[in-house]
């Protein structure tokens, strides 16, 4: 098979190194890819949201199977303009990109659909917003309506962070169009934890959990962010809860998704409270996590490729997948100074064959660069994603901070207690 994957981050460094591994692969590429997706692919300099070339591109390469990695390009419609010229995709169209692109739209699935979530109002005007906060009271979670690159939510402990939040997305526009609406909440409480399911329309096949570490700092403290770390699989979220997500959550999803006639196809990414009264959720995703997907692929013993294309041609009632049950996997994100607001960027990046060479570690590249002389350099926020397998959740992160501890890099940090809720 001849494969494109759309996308330059961590996760797609991971979905090409996981593609790359495939005997059904012939060729593949990347789309604009990184300095590590050039290692297991070719780099096409092609924009994410440039829909012309990435078909024109398909078409002269007789492309089998379009992977797309990004939230951005599929509720745009990327899918959409590549089925409308006859070439496969790995993901939703637009309509059911919705699920992310639409908090509002999320939630109104979740009522038709009967699935447990918090409850919610919409707002397009700040002071009824503000109105209904000093009314409900805290805590409370104030989301962007639209994509805000994961760091649209706000969880408010008290009614002036809430206000302040409100302010930022409705009045200053601090994501843009995204935050013209919100979606006010009540919070939940509970572990927090992402469950990923194959969706080819009508049947579904669980992929795997992990949980994330979304604030910036220690202890899960400080700024939201795309996420500091992950680790694949959560104690908290043994395989019995996991199917009563399925069948209370992914499966009602899809049947309501199908009825509307916007079947959903490709992988459903969903946030999760583990409250006492069972899974609940807190958002969709359609697409692999960043960098959730970096603790889940290498766990996996399957080969992924024929699996994406099933889910495509709408067979995965005929498919299955094996996993590396008795391993874990942590992610360490290691990014510039400054992030989440303006990283450091430029910073020359040594070590990482060292890190590389430490047993049972991966380093996925996300925002980096590299120069004629083979020098990397960071180019962004969430610069490098470090993955350790190990027999244990402590093994794993043990690996993967020695791996840290290889890489030189003075503009760079990370989290420090990634797997933290689990091993203290």
């Amino acid at each position: 098979m001849r494969v494109l994957v759309i996308g330059s981050g961590g996760r797609e460094h991971a979905l090409c190194w996981a593609i790359a591994a495939s005997p059904i692969l012939a060729k593949l590429w990347c789309a604009p890819g990184n300095p590590g997706t050039a290692q297991v692919a070719e780099n096409v300099a092609i924009g994410v949201m440039d829909f012309p070339s990435i078909v024109a591109f398909a078409l002269d390469n007789i492309i089998d199977l379009v992977v797309v990695g990004p939230e951005a390009p599929l509720v745009a419609g990327i899918a959409d303009a590549l089925e409308a010229e006859g070439i496969p995709c790995f993901g939703p169209s637009a309509a059911a990109a919705q699920l992310e692109g639409s908090k509002t739209f999320a939630k109104k699935i979740c009522d038709a659909a009967g699935v447990p979530t918090a409850l919610w109002e919409r707002f397009e005007d700040a002071e009824a917003a503000r109105e209904f906060v000093r009314r409900r009271g805290v805590p409370i979670v104030v989301k962007a309506d639209g994509l805000a690159a994961g760091k649209g939510v706000v969880v408010a402990a008290t009614e002036a962070e809430a206000i302040a939040a409100i302010d930022a997305m409705m009045e200053r526009r601090a994501f843009g169009e995204a935050g013209a609406a919100v979606v006010i909440e009540e919070c939940l409480v509970g572990e927090e934890v992402s469950l990923f399911a194959l969706c080819d329309g009508n049947h579904t096949l669980l992929l795997g959990a992990a949980q994330d570490h979304k604030r910036v700092g220690e202890g899960d403290t400080g700024e939201n962010t795309g996420g500091m770390g992950a680790y694949s699989p959560p104690p908290c979220f043994p395989p019995a809860l996991q199917e009563e997500a399925m069948a209370r959550i992914i499966r009602p999803t899809l049947e309501e998704m199908e009825r509307r006639g916007t079947p959903f196809r490709g992988v459903l990414f969903v946030g999760l409270m583990l409250t006492v009264d069972g899974p609940k959720l807190i958002e969709f995703n359609v697409r692999f996590g960043d960098p959730e997907c970096q603790a889940l692929l290498p766990r996996l013993r399957s080969d992924l490729l024929p699996g994406l294309l099933a889910t495509y041609d709408g067979e995965l009632s005929h498919f299955d997948l094996r996993w590396q049950e008795t391993s874990s996997t942590v992610a360490v994100v290691m990014a510039g100074r400054g992030y989440p607001g303006e990283p450091e960027r430029g910073g020359a990046i040594g070590g990482l064959a060292e890190a590389a060479a430490v047993p049972g570690v991966l380093v996925f590249h996300g925002a980096t660069k590299e120069d004629a002389d083979g020098t990397i350099r960071a180019d962004g926020g969430r610069v490098l994603t470090v993955c350790a397998t190990g027999e244990s959740l402590r093994a794993a992160r043990n690996a993967a901070y020695a791996a840290i501890g290889c890489i030189d890099w003075p503009d760079g940090f990370c989290r420090r207690d990634i797997g933290w809720r689990a091993l203290g």
